[in-house]
């Protein structure tokens, strides 16, 4: 079976945009072009690998199977150039991090940081909610994740490396903005503004709530935490954030940090890699360099 690796390459992103025209864009070729590799591709294994119903691609079983097996040669093929960069000195390679939206309030200062040692390391950075982030562990299609809640029901390497405190935030104006220790029962009759249900910032609050017994008056749950401090700021109700997701002077924001009993709840942020993943010399760096740089963040936040 003769195959080249540049209809691999256009399969696995065929699989991945569902559409010729897509494919065409990001390879810089013409849709016809496109549309003969594939052709020839499903030739070559004798058997269709998509379809089209209606106007969407779909994969057939010899296509899903097919993607799955040149996603993995295809990262195969770039860990090894990495690998071979490394041999010749850690100054060119590739990075891909996948993180949930949260952690974008630090990390990407991170990789500048990083990218300012290595000017050439190529990086490619996805911000994803945490069921996103999940599905592309699944799928390994990075080298390294950041989440505060690693997925229990895969297999992974988990290293935590950052303090992830989350706080109650309520707009400037509160009646309590000002009070020294508030007990958590003083706030039953509040609304609440929450991360949507399967974020790692919303499951540790419902863990935290279930041991308290308290259960919270949820009027909003949002999916963007810059979207639940502008509702906060506005009189909506009060929210529980992560602090990294603050401004350093939380007031700029006209949000106030309550003095709750019980807060911070304390989380990590952890990077995450499936079990027994080959990291490659890029990867490995920016893990020593996020554990170098874990104490200095913390002590400006």
């Amino acid at each position: 079976m003769h195959v080249t690796f540049r209809q691999l390459s256009l399969f696995v992103a065929l699989a991945q945009h569902r559409s010729v025209s897509s494919v065409a864009r990001a390879f810089h070729v013409t849709q016809p072009t496109v549309s003969m590799q594939l052709r020839d591709l499903s030739e070559t294994v004798g058997m269709p690998l998509y379809e089209m119903i209606g106007k969407q691609i779909h994969l057939t079983a010899a296509g899903e199977a097919l993607a799955k097996t040149a996603q993995t040669m295809i990262s195969e093929w770039s860990d090894y150039q990495d690998w071979i960069s490394s041999m010749k000195g850690l100054s060119k390679g590739r990075l891909r991090v996948a993180m949930v939206s949260t952690a974008k309030y630090f990390v990407p200062r991170l990789l500048g940081t990083f990218c300012q040692k290595y000017p050439d390391i190529e990086i490619a950075l996805e911000i994803q909610n945490r069921d996103g982030v999940v599905r592309r562990l699944r799928e390994n299609l990075d080298d390294l994740y950041v989440m505060s809640t690693p997925p229990k029901d895969v297999e992974t390497e988990q290293r935590r490396f950052l303090s992830n405190p989350l706080v109650i935030v309520a707009p400037l104006t509160h009646p309590l903005s000002k009070a020294k220790s508030i007990r958590l029962s003083k706030l039953q009759n509040e609304r609440f503004i929450l991360r949507e249900k399967g974020s790692g910032t919303r499951m540790a609050c419902d863990n935290f709530f279930q041991k308290q017994q308290f259960h919270p008056v949820v009027r909003l749950e949002l999916g963007s935490n810059e979207a639940i401090k502008q509702a906060v700021a506005g009189g909506l109700g009060l929210s529980i954030l992560s602090r990294y997701a603050l401004a350093e002077l939380p007031e700029n924001e006209s949000l106030v940090v309550l003095k709750v009993q019980g807060f911070p709840i304390h989380s990590h942020w952890y990077t995450v890699t499936l079990l027994g993943k080959r990291l490659t010399p890029t990867a490995q760096a920016f893990l020593s360099f996020l554990n170098t740089q874990a104490e200095q963040i913390e002590a400006q936040l």
